[in-house]
């Protein structure tokens, strides 16, 4: 079975933002709301760019030193990376591995603390 399809429909409608990088930190995936969120940067036109140059120098460093974590151990793949106060926000690396476990590349994703008022089966 083609599982590719329903994975790439799993992240696209995923309401936080993913970025997905290969493992010389270039973007090759960028999910709608990421699309969205960093349109002011490019949006898609961010695709084939690297992850680094959308970074200050230090946030290059630490994104580094994560993916060589990663490559470390077959089982290191999260990191929490910051908090951010004002939109409730926390931001994650995770590793991404073949069916081997070799690190393959990484992605980027923000979850938010806010409580989904949403009325339960609302549709």
């Amino acid at each position: 079975m083609q599982l590719n399809q329903y994975f790439k429909s799993i992240i696209d409608q995923d309401n936080c933002a993913i970025v997905i990088c290969d493992l010389n930190h270039k973007i090759i995936y960028l999910n709608p709301q990421a699309e969205i969120n960093y349109a002011k940067s490019g949006g898609n036109e961010l695709l084939g760019k690297s992850l680094l140059d959308c970074h200050n120098p230090q946030s290059v460093e630490a994104i580094k030193k994560v993916v060589a974590w990663f490559a470390k151990d077959k089982s290191n793949n999260r990191v929490h990376t910051f908090f951010n106060e004002k939109q409730k926000k926390d931001g994650y690396m995770i590793a991404l591995r073949d069916e081997d476990g070799t690190l393959i590349g990484y992605y980027e994703k923000h979850e938010y603390r806010t409580v989904d008022e949403t009325p339960f089966y609302a549709f």
